[in-house]
């Protein structure tokens, strides 16, 4: 039996902690934060029934990872699939883009070669398995080509923008579009109570297997010991382990583990990645009337945030003590001036826009509202990016990394936060 280190209660130092406790191992995880769930964690106020994610989060049908999980946990009932509706804004009007007959029907690509060069993009991008051919390409180098010049403005560039920014949309390489078109469906998916009570069913269950699950105790350094344990300084004290596992920021494993050698240091700290803010608002009353859950917004429309998320058009208001729920959400630079206003002078910011979705819209239908920002949300694949992902087993003995800067080509998401966490627990399972 091994001691073991978990730096992280996300979804992945838990799904690492599952197996690696079912394997009669001794697990402490130490969280940071006052909470289990990670980026997937939520909140909740006293009238609601369920809890609302910080930054929107639903599972994909095609999630096998994390979806066997649950099965393996014997929790697929509480799963649910609700039909949520997306559009996609175009000349001031906001259109189905849900499905792909809707998709077909999208008014902005006409009816002669743009749609057919659309069409067999999509195709040929989900039959293909060669993702490692397409990161030698940027999107924006390979969709001109292949999809052309206006399809690509149209459909795939405000996301590009979106998403990565003016420094980056024109660097991500193509296996990110690609992975994102292959794994994703549009059926839509949750946990009855919301992806906080997942969480936290999640870690109940491994305190039952007897892991320790310390939370607001961050870790302030580790070290490398000669005889090949690894010590942790925590609360002022060192424990000793026999291994651990870091699932954090590349960033934060470079300042956590400075004695790292230096050509792994410099490979985390290369690594680019996004921020997100997102504004989530209490209504008193439906701000869609049409009932859209999801709404992609471009930038170059003036909208000031990437995407706006009716969640209660996707789950019953009733869950949520009446409220409607609101998410205003964008990816940006850690540096961007999102991060430094205040949450009332971003609400300012943010009210015209929800005018643009419904004309009746008021300031004093929002009830509440909450704001939450982190640096690290958003990986960025530039070329050829296979070659910079980081091992998961580090040049220190005993000490492993799994974050979601390591489950390219694939997007991130809870699904290879559960996956890169398993693998990460077979890995040290496998050296010991």
């Amino acid at each position: 039996m091994s001691k073991i280190a978990i730096l992280g209660a996300g979804l992945g130092g838990m799904s690492a902690a599952y197996d690696l406790a079912r394997a009669g191992h001794q697990v402490t995880i130490f969280e940071a934060a006052d909470h289990v769930g990670g980026l997937a964690s939520g909140f909740k106020e006293p009238h609601w029934d369920w809890s609302v994610e910080k930054f929107y989060h639903h599972w994909f049908a095609s999630d096998s990872h994390m979806l066997g999980l649950i099965d393996e946990l014997g929790w697929r009932e509480k799963v649910l699939f609700p039909r949520p509706y997306t559009v996609m804004y175009y000349k001031g009007q906001f259109r189905p883009f849900d499905s792909i007959l809707k998709a077909i029907l999208f008014p902005g690509l006409g009816w002669g070669i743009n749609k057919v060069r659309f069409g067999l993009v999509g195709l040929f991008l989900r039959l293909s398995n060669n993702w490692q051919a397409l990161e030698k390409h940027t999107v924006d180098a390979w969709m001109r080509k292949w999809a052309g010049d206006h399809v690509y403005e149209l459909m795939w560039q405000p996301l590009m923008l979106g998403k990565f920014g003016e420094r980056y949309a024109q660097q991500v390489n193509m296996a990110w579009m690609w992975a994102r078109l292959k794994a994703r469906t549009t059926r839509l998916g949750t946990y009855q109570g919301g992806f906080q009570a997942f969480a936290d069913d999640l870690a109940a269950h491994l305190r039952s297997l007897g892991v320790q699950i310390h939370l607001s105790t961050p870790v302030e350094h580790i070290h490398s010991d000669p005889a090949g344990s690894i010590s942790l300084h925590v609360n002022g004290g060192m424990q000793s382990f026999d291994q651990c596992l870091v699932t954090t920021s590349p960033h934060l494993l470079a300042r956590l583990a400075p004695s790292l050698p230096a050509e792994y240091l410099e490979g985390l700290l290369n690594l680019k990645s996004m921020g997100a803010v997102v504004m989530v608002m209490a209504l008193k009353q439906q701000l869609s009337e049409q009932g859209y859950y999801w709404y992609n917004l471009p930038k170059a429309a003036g909208f000031p945030f990437l995407a706006l998320v009716e969640h209660t058009n996707y789950l019953s208001p009733e869950h949520f003590g009446g409220d409607h729920i609101v998410y205003c959400g964008d990816y940006l630079d850690p540096d961007h001036e999102y991060f430094h206003l205040s949450e009332a002078e971003l609400l300012q910011r943010f009210l015209p826009a929800l005018a643009r979705i419904n004309h009746n819209f008021k300031p004093d239908w929002v009830r509440k509202t909450w704001l939450f920002r982190t640096a690290y949300a958003q990986p960025v694949p530039l070329l050829n990016h296979s070659h910079n992902i980081p091992a998961i087993q580090t040049p220190l003995p005993g000490l492993y990394f799994a974050s979601m800067s390591q489950v390219y080509p694939w997007d991130r998401g809870t699904n290879y936060a559960v996956e890169i966490g398993r693998r990460a627990a077979r890995l040290m399972m496998e050296n010991k």
